[in-house]
């Protein structure tokens, strides 16, 4: 919210917000534009018929006191990717959606048109080196390039955000169930996709991963579109480097792992599709080193290097983990990982990880049985968790302190550490700790 809040400010729009709680670096980035609210809570006085719009964030229940005075006097309501629709009416809109990949697909995206020189709008889902915001919003731009997030539009909107925005060009990179707190069925979440896939303006073009079978069967259902099949890319790994082989020659890649090259194929057919010829987007797509928080670097040794991933559902735990084994074959791997979101602490969600670890010669899952109650679900045991992975040897916590103790005691020679979560072990800064770990 605070990214629009900025991009609406740059826009020259007259920005102003109501919030409970602001957390850094939202704060800090708010103030230095003078939209930073002067005291936290809601204020109905501060809705009046001269407002253009009210966009919701998620803290907007349907109770809130603003939102109640903005439906009586009758003030434009909207959820944030509705909003975002209004803005983008006239462009051609590039919807990047799928279960994973959306953030990297995204991101790569955006490095080769703006290496390129292009001039677009965008809405991404991490903050990206040489991009102030995670939102531009702007009049002369014919392009904007959105990151189509499946979940809930607002508290009082359940439709998916991806349904809003009606591309002429789109991704769909896979499909592996998430967000049973929203979806509490596989089929009811796959119909988000099909929906999707109908909402394709006519004529439009919908690039997908062809190796999800979920996927071939939606598109040999779909509308009358043009379908751009893509896989993994033809590649070899030498020294830890992965180089990509194509018609033009080999493209040595900063970044690596099978679903990473999937990202970046499926990126090229939407590049193709922009008007940006193969050879000139595999030049623009070397320099690429990765979206925050995706299988992004936090320190290396000479023998050991430790990442760091936003991984938290099954597919995207497996895919991480077989990715870093892959690329450093001759070193052992510690995988360490947090259940943190609702599905992955609801008990009825848990044996979709079976496996998911398996790639790992090291696995260890913490949960915070604290965090369980917080989110009003049930509780669960150590063993149902183990389990739950079909692994024997998984090492299971419910102490933060004790996993930072136990990864402290070990030695990193010869040996990579992952750490893949969506929150942050309980306050752990993962950049510093992995710097300590391999400093000591």
């Amino acid at each position: 919210m605070h990214n629009l809040a900025l991009a609406l400010h740059h826009k020259g729009y007259e920005v102003s917000g109501s919030d409970d709680e602001i957390f850094e670096p939202s704060r800090s980035r708010l103030a230095q534009y003078g939209i930073l609210p002067e005291e936290m809570g809601w204020f109905p006085e501060r809705v009046y018929q001269g407002l253009d719009a009210v966009i919701l964030g998620m803290h907007a229940r349907a109770n809130n006191p603003e939102l109640l005075k903005a439906r009586e006097i009758g003030v434009p309501i909207y959820s944030y990717p509705e909003y975002v629709y209004e803005q983008s009416k006239d462009k051609t809109r590039v919807v990047i959606g799928g279960s994973h990949g959306k953030t990297t697909i995204t991101a790569m995206l955006l490095h080769v048109l703006q290496a390129q020189g292009m001039e677009f709008d965008y809405l991404v889902g991490a903050q990206l080196d040489g991009f102030e915001t995670m939102v531009k919003l702007t009049k002369s731009a014919p392009i904007i390039v959105l990151e189509g997030d499946e979940y809930l539009s607002s508290p009082i909107d359940r439709r998916p955000k991806f349904h809003w925005y009606r591309p002429q060009i789109a991704l769909l990179s896979g499909i592996a169930w998430d967000h049973i707190n929203v979806f509490p069925t596989f089929e009811n979440y796959v119909e988000q996709f099909r929906i999707f896939i109908d909402s394709i303006e006519e004529n439009g073009t919908l690039a997908y991963y062809s190796g999800d079978e979920h996927l071939r069967q939606l598109v040999g259902q779909g509308p009358a579109l043009n379908y751009q099949s893509y896989t993994t890319p033809d590649h070899v790994i030498v020294d830890g480097k992965t180089v990509l082989k194509t018609a033009s020659g080999d493209v040595p890649l900063e970044i690596f792992g099978a679903h990473n090259l999937q990202n970046l194929e499926g990126a090229q057919r939407i590049a193709a599709a922009l008007g940006i010829a193969k050879s000139v987007f595999y030049q623009s797509i070397a320099t690429f080193s990765g979206a925050a928080r995706r299988l992004q670097k936090v320190a290396e040794a000479a023998s050991s290097v430790v990442y760091k991933d936003f991984a938290h559902s099954p597919s995207k735990l497996k895919a991480t983990t077989a990715a870093v084994k892959a690329q450093y074959a001759r070193r052992r791997l510690v995988a360490c990982m947090e259940l943190h979101t609702f599905s992955s602490l609801n008990a009825d969600f848990l044996k979709e990880y079976a496996g998911a670890m398996n790639a790992a010669d090291r696995a260890i899952v913490y949960f915070n049985p604290h965090t369980i109650a917080h989110k009003k679900l049930p509780p669960i045991a150590i063993e149902q968790v183990r389990e739950a992975f079909q692994r024997d040897d998984l090492e299971v916590l419910t102490d933060s302190d004790k996993v930072r103790a136990m990864l402290r005691s070990e030695t990193w020679e010869h040996q990579n550490l992952l750490l893949m979560t969506s929150g942050n072990f309980d306050g752990m800064n993962l950049d510093d700790f992995g710097k300590e770990l391999l400093s000591a």
